[in-house]
């Protein structure tokens, strides 16, 4: 397996998995395929373009698939500058079982305690989401809330939990 960092140039197998992702589980993204389906190949290599403050990271089989994504942003207020959000975590689902999500985990956390001043990461996860939960507990991440009624899909309410870990 191979993890990097995806460029603009990525915009298109990115799109492709995001897509796969909000179709298999609509519930657990708080954007739709729909949305998503309507971005030109432009503006998706826009959103994950790499910056000093946000990143997305990709995990690719020996083929060279893209089987795996995770994205890092940092808070861009200067009073919230010390937080970074982690989001769209999706690993394909033949691939799930292997390690892959804790991979990407595991790189997106050392990439972010290399940043200045990063000192805390959150996220938000769908609280019957077990395996993405166990996932970020045994990462070190903790659960300081839950958002009732948080998403709503299909005519079905969805509560998120909120997470954090401390990087200090």
């Amino acid at each position: 397996m191979e993890l990097r960092i995806l460029e603009a140039s990525d915009a298109v197998i990115y799109q492709t998995l995001r897509l796969r992702g909000l179709q298999d589980h609509p519930e657990a993204f708080g954007s739709t395929y729909e949305r998503e389906s309507a971005f030109s190949t432009d503006t998706v290599a826009d959103r994950i373009k790499p910056s000093e403050d946000r990143f997305v990271l990709g995990a690719f089989d020996e083929d060279g698939t893209l089987t795996g994504i995770v994205t890092f942003v940092r808070e861009s207020s200067p009073k919230a500058r010390h937080k970074g959000t982690v989001f769209g975590l999706y690993v394909t689902p033949g691939m799930r079982g292997q390690g892959i999500g804790q991979v990407l985990m595991q790189e997106l956390l050392s990439r972010a305690k290399q940043l200045d001043g990063l000192e805390q990461l959150n996220l938000a996860v769908v609280s019957t989401n077990g395996r993405a939960l166990k996932l970020y507990e045994s990462i070190g991440f903790r659960t300081y809330g839950t958002e009732r009624r948080a998403l709503k899909w299909d005519g079905k309410y969805y509560d998120e939990d909120y997470m954090a870990l401390k990087l200090n």
